[in-house]
């Protein structure tokens, strides 16, 4: 998921840098939203997935 926000950013960056101001916006708010799921699903598997070991 963080790589798709990643990937997203640069397609961003680079539409922005050749003036495609539409196609920069989307790209970048797409990559906003795969961050935040991203963060929240770490956040998740932070607080849920800790298990006791074995005895």
């Amino acid at each position: 998921m963080l790589r798709w926000a990643i990937i997203c950013l640069v397609i961003a960056l680079i539409a922005a840098f050749f003036g495609f101001g539409g196609v920069a916006t989307a790209a970048t708010d797409i990559a906003k939203v795969l961050f935040f799921v991203f963060l929240v699903l770490f956040v998740l598997a932070l607080i849920f997935g800790r298990r006791k070991p074995p005895k």
